[in-house]
């Protein structure tokens, strides 16, 4: 069996991509991938995970989980999605940055199901606009709350990344640029499914929908239908032109207004943003979709 996670991060998805595989459960189901209902594991599994203190799970606590979980008698591939599988919003930024115990979470997941191939998803997001959506998402959130004594220029992902694999030796990691998940949507969701590119499915214009307007993504698809894309690059080259001209500019501008942030703290964030997203490409072990 392959057991899917995507962890997140917080701010990059909103429940979208479970969203769409859910519409797509006959298909899916008919190849043997199984979408859960979040409801069903988003409590479950991080207190057996807890409950193992590091060790694998047993075949009977691996049976519990799927009687838990599945309706179906048996499954190929199993999706689980939710971002507060790691932490609650609050606890994403501490001390030691972004996310310190996604390594001990990832480590108790991929225990769940000892014997299965796991895989691990998960996107990254710009600080410079993550923390004001964190403060957003939070309950009564503020920007002391949120970012808990640290220093913004802290804020990095390739450290967190590395102690990922370091504490996973082996991992099955695919990480993407939440800046870019309009343009690799469709790759991304066929991708925690675990199928190929050819494969039909609804819901590949959902994100593209949030930020075109309805006249631009109406001419999209017309021009997709008209004009098949021979590759990904093709398809990501045509969203883009049709981006560029129909693209919502309240959807896709983000106005940054926190206490001490100025415009070249924010330029600095994302250039570091930029220069850790490029060194964790690099990484043996980490598969970084890019458009």
């Amino acid at each position: 069996m392959q057991i899917a996670y995507h962890l997140g991060a917080h701010c990059t998805d909103e429940d979208r991509l479970v969203r769409a595989l859910l519409k797509n459960r006959g298909t899916l189901g008919a190849s043997g991938i199984v979408v859960p209902s979040p409801s069903k594991y988003r409590q479950l599994l991080p207190k057996v995970a807890k409950s193992l203190r590091g060790a694998p799970a047993g075949s009977d606590t691996e049976q519990v989980i799927l009687d838990a979980v599945m309706e179906e008698d048996e499954a190929e591939r199993l999706v689980f999605s939710n971002d507060n599988l790691l932490c609650y919003p609050v606890n994403a930024i501490s001390a030691q940055g972004f996310y310190a115990t996604a390594p001990q979470r990832i480590a108790a997941y991929a225990n769940l199901f000892p014997k299965a191939q796991s895989e691990f998803f998960f996107a990254l997001r710009n600080p410079a606009t993550m923390v004001p959506a964190l403060i957003e998402r939070v309950n009564e959130g503020t920007y002391e709350t949120v970012m808990s004594d640290q220093s913004p220029i802290a804020l990095r992902w390739a450290p967190v990344i590395r102690r990922i694999l370091a504490a996973v030796p082996g991992i099955v990691l695919t990480v993407w640029c939440n800046e870019d998940t309009p343009l690799l949507w469709p790759e991304i969701l066929r991708a925690v499914a675990g199928l190929g590119p050819d494969a039909v499915l609804d819901g590949d214009f959902d994100v593209l929908g949030m930020i075109m307007t309805d006249e631009g993504l109406g001419k999209l698809k017309a021009y997709l239908e008209t004009h098949p894309p021979a590759s990904l690059d093709q398809r990501r080259r045509a969203t883009t032109a049709f981006l560029e001209k129909y693209a919502r500019p309240e959807e896709i501008e983000v106005e940054v207004n926190l206490p001490g942030w100025t415009d070249e703290l924010i330029a600095a964030l994302s250039a570091a943003y930029d220069e850790d997203c490029a060194e964790i490409a690099d990484l043996p072990g980490v598969d970084f979709i890019v458009p």
